[in-house]
């Protein structure tokens, strides 16, 4: 699917995505600073994937885990730095959020360490009952 907002495109094509700007950009982040290309590719080919465009350069991008039936996990959220401040990782959310498949879901979750105040807008919060959710995690893979 593609969505249009002045000379910005976001689309779901997986062919379309620069997945070497994408592990590129990844590589700079606290949550995947170790990821690998091969890792990258993996991850696209089994997430809902929404590419942000301008000009036909990809800008943006962020994937969805889901099973489109009750639960959605977002990740991998960017906006490249000199694209950012005019809105677009809001307009991203918005159509996430939005996207038909994704409709009433019983839970959405995502992870952040500094961009509370954008997932705010849209409803997310902290967890109610942290102590119901639990997790395995390979700190030597990601320290976060």
């Amino acid at each position: 699917m593609k969505y249009f907002k002045e000379n910005y495109v976001i689309d779901t094509d997986k062919n379309r995505l620069d997945r070497k700007l994408i592990h590129s950009f990844l590589l700079t982040t606290y949550w995947a600073k170790t990821i690998t290309f091969e890792q990258v590719n993996k991850a696209i080919e089994n997430s809902l994937c929404f590419g942000m465009y301008s000009d036909d350069k990809q800008i943006g991008f962020a994937r969805v885990l889901s099973d489109f039936s009750g639960f959605a996990y977002i990740a991998d959220v960017f906006i490249l730095p000199e694209r950012r401040g005019k809105g677009l990782s809001k307009w991203l959310m918005e159509v996430i959020l939005e996207y038909p498949d994704l409709q009433n879901l019983r839970r959405w979750l995502l992870a952040t360490k500094d961009a509370h105040s954008l997932y705010e807008k849209f409803g997310f919060t902290q967890l109610e009952n942290p102590k119901q959710f639990m997790e395995l995690h390979d700190s030597e893979k990601n320290p976060y």
